[in-house]
């Protein structure tokens, strides 16, 4: 019976030497593999023979104790060693090492929840956290605003080179130079268009106009015959004739005839000339003198081929005979009129004709047309004629007013019609009405010399001026069919960033001082109609002049012509004001980059502090409603020292209402760093601005508390997630699953998860590994101690055989 308990137990020592040789090979074999941890065999003594418990002490004996033999060892348990590898500095930024505490979790192939020590990972294709044996490594995910979202564990992502991210300008800070000397901004440039009419008021047709040279009244067939009686007192007689059309015009009058009577004789005559044309002279008029006189006045009218007897018993009228002939070349030009309102533009041009002491006869006017029923032009009912001078062909003067169904012969002379003191004399406005406020733009009319032409169409008019020699912002406006003078004062005004608008109460924008020629008074910034043109006033200062060149407008109508829309804007006021401009670029929530202004003027300047107005102006700013362009106006203060004192409404509100970015992008405008000191010229620069634009994610780093952060390439920092690590109460109570994978035993208790350095779990080293924990000197030792165990327990085995062959040699 001993010697089979010996061998049995000789067995249990060379299966217990077995598994800690295993064990220590395990952990030799690992000493290469991170985040390993080694193990130990645990042994305990088997169940023991009893023969005696042994007794207690009587008053005759000591007591005895147990007599018992142990039957052998077992493994109690392969315990983990959880001690902390060495931490080694990795090549790679997903490599990650747990310093303390905790394990990384990972998502098994079935969902599991695994855990592991082993911090190498990598990314996917879909670019996830992996290890090497392709689990997910599980952590807080973001939303698309980088907000770490701790619901619920996910796998952690790191989309290198597709994932952007852009960051709005919160802070834009500037410097420069702001200084007192110079100009005080005072004086606006105002820039004026020029004359512009409306089509909707009608222009008469010439082209129709008849103009032909009147006829000269001939008297030499005229016969005199002096017999009879009659009341005329004796003396010689002058008469004259002339040919009288159906409206009561004259033609040249005749030559004078004579006749010689005495005291209470008569005068015939006789053989009166013919109408010339076709009846167009129905009449002729008689003038003449008194008795030896020299005066024509009209005595009475004959028809033509008639005679005209001159008895006495008629005495001449107060109508003296006009004599005046014209000598030059002519050309003329009509308008439509009515009293009390504003004539229409004129004809084209009518002629020329060149006539050597005679008269132009005008016929076949153009008929004024009906006004339609809501307006738009007066009820014209006259017809006015102008004519030039013989040595002045460019400028025409009024002659006449008639009706349209007259005929007119002008025999007014140059120095008769040119003379603008006389009452009633006028120089033709060539222009003719003018445009005003409600004018529709599709009315609007440019006089080139004698041409007039339409401005705007219908379509899309893009406008691109400069202020302060910098180019504005290119700014659309969509004309239409009601679109008015109006509207396109106020798109300029917008785009063109003109502070109108009083912000600050306290501090209103400045008018500015009128230094135009016959002009008085202030004058306001904005647009408006000024004596038929557009009058532009801008801000003071020389740096807010605005100048609109020949091509800044463009005109695309619907089928894609293009025209230029020239209103020929020049300058009738210089700016004055000593001032300084940055450009610079803004981004908002989408990294959309943005173009700001900043414009500074010197407002004041007294005898302690320097004040500077600054206006600030973006074309990517997008109201609800208009192209306005303006973003901000405040002042900035600087004491007798040069120091920044104080900026007012120094943020900046820039309308993003076309696009799906935040609005309004707001951010301020730091002017801390401006000095108000002496300078020969005033300076600005934004030095310094917070936002960015679009950029991809180029690398990661992961921190000690577990936050991955990514970097992207415009230099912005985003949170792509965060590790959560798990930590148990007993973590030698693990299930191992191979591949240093742990799942939770039966006796770990629950897992309690947290961010590194949290709930007592360790920290995160990024760009680092864990190394093996086995202590190979130890496990070399041990395994030298267990090979030696399981020898002598072969020895035992070896020694009960020979036992046993004695026992059984005891029967030879």
């Amino acid at each position: 019976m001993g010697l089979a308990s010996a061998l049995s137990t000789s067995l249990t020592g060379l299966t217990a030497a077995e598994t800690q040789i295993d064990v220590i090979g395990n952990n030799l074999a690992n000493a290469q593999t991170a985040g390993f941890k080694s193990s130990r065999a645990v042994f305990a003594s088997q169940l023991l023979q009893t023969m005696s418990l042994g007794s207690s002490p009587t008053e005759t004996t000591g007591g005895t104790n147990p007599r018992q033999t142990g039957l052998g060892v077992q493994v109690a348990e392969t315990a983990l060693n959880f001690k902390q590898g060495t931490i080694e500095i990795s090549s790679s930024d997903s490599d990650l090492a747990i310093q303390g505490d905790g394990f990384f979790q990972v998502q098994g192939s079935n969902g599991e929840r695994l855990y592991t020590r082993n911090g190498i990972f990598k990314l996917n294709s879909d670019m996830e956290f992996v290890n090497s044996t392709g689990q997910r490594l599980l952590g807080y995910g973001v939303d698309e605003m980088f907000r770490i979202q701790e619901t619920s564990l996910t796998s952690l992502t790191a989309p290198m080179g597709s994932e952007s991210v852009a960051k709005e300008t919160s802070v834009v800070t500037l410097e420069g130079t702001l200084t007192p000397e110079g100009e005080v901004g005072t004086v606006a440039e105002v820039i004026q268009s020029v004359k512009l009419g409306t089509e909707a008021v009608p222009r008469p047709e010439g082209e129709n106009v008849s103009i032909a040279t009147s006829p000269i009244t001939q008297a030499t067939a005229v016969t005199v015959n002096t017999a009879g009686a009659g009341t005329l007192a004796a003396g010689t007689y002058q008469y004259r004739i002339a040919y009288v059309d159906s409206s009561g015009n004259e033609a040249v009058p005749s030559g004078a005839i004579s006749a010689t009577v005495g005291a209470g004789g008569r005068i015939e005559l006789a053989n009166m000339p013919a109408a010339p044309g076709s009846g167009s002279y129905p009449a002729i008029n008689v003038y003449r003198t008194d008795a030896d006189g020299t005066e024509f006045n009209r005595i009475g009218t004959v028809a033509p081929g008639g005679t005209f007897v001159d008895d006495g018993s008629v005495a001449p009228t107060a109508t003296e005979l006009n004599m005046d002939t014209l000598s030059g070349n002519y050309t003329y030009m009509v308008t439509y009129h009515k009293a009390g309102e504003p004539e229409s533009r004129p004809s084209v041009m009518i002629g020329p004709r060149n006539v050597v002491n005679s008269r132009v006869q005008l016929s076949d006017f153009p008929t004024p047309p009906v006004p339609p029923p809501l307006g738009g032009f007066p009820a014209y009912d006259e017809i006015r004629i102008y004519r030039n001078l013989a040595n002045d062909q460019n400028n025409f003067y009024l002659v006449d007013t008639v009706s349209p169904d007259e005929t007119f012969i002008d025999s007014k002379t140059d120095a008769e019609i040119s003379d603008l003191e006389v009452s009633g004399n006028q120089r033709l406005d060539m222009d003719g009405p003018t445009i005003s406020n409600n004018t529709l733009l599709v009315d609007v009319l440019k006089r080139d010399g004698l041409r007039y032409e339409k401005v705007f169409t219908e379509g899309t008019l893009s406008y691109e001026g400069s202020k302060g020699g910098r180019s504005l912002g290119k700014t659309t406006f969509e004309v239409t069919s009601t679109s008015t003078i109006q509207d396109y004062i106020d798109f300029i005004e917008e785009a063109s960033g003109i502070q109108i608008v009083q912000g600050d109460s306290a501090n209103p924008i400045p008018v500015s001082e009128n230094n135009i020629q016959g002009e008085t008074g202030n004058l306001v910034p904005g647009g408006y109609i000024h004596n038929g043109s557009i009058r532009i006033v801008s801000n003071n200062g020389e740096d807010n002049a605005l100048e609109i060149d020949l091509t800044a407008f463009r005109m695309e109508d619907k089928f894609g012509n293009v025209t230029v829309p020239n209103l020929a804007f020049g300058s009738v006021q210089e700016a004055v004001g000593t001032s300084a401009t940055t450009d610079f670029l803004a981004y908002d929530t989408l990294g959309v980059p943005i173009n700001v202004r900043v414009t500074t003027v010197l407002e004041q300047r007294t005898d302690s502090s320097t004040v500077y107005r600054w206006y600030a102006d973006s074309p990517g700013n997008q109201p609800l409603s208009g192209t306005d362009i303006s973003v901000g106006t405040g002042l900035v203060r600087f004491d007798g020292n040069g120091n920044f004192v104080s900026a007012t409404n120094s943020t900046i509100n820039i309308a993003r209402n076309d696009y799906p970015s935040a609005s309004p992008l707001q951010f301020d405008l730091d002017f801390s760093s401006v000095s108000g000191l002496a300078a020969s010229k005033a300076s600005l620069a934004a030095t310094r601005q917070d936002g960015s634009a679009p950029g991809i994610l180029t690398s990661f780093a992961v921190g000690d508390d577990g936050k991955i952060r990514g970097m992207f390439s415009n230099g912005v920092t985003r949170d792509l997630g965060q590790l959560v690590l798990a930590r148990f109460a007993n973590p030698v109570g693990l299930e191992q699953r191979g591949n240093n994978l742990f799942a939770q035993g039966v006796n770990t208790g629950l897992p309690v998860e947290g961010a590194p350095g949290e709930n007592g779990i360790g920290t995160v080293v990024g760009g680092a590994l864990e190394l093996s924990n086995t202590d190979v000197g130890k496990d070399l030792v041990d395994l030298v101690l267990a090979s030696t165990q399981y020898r002598s327990n072969s020895r035992v085995i070896t020694a009960t055989q020979q036992l046993f062959d004695e026992l059984l040699n005891l029967r030879r």
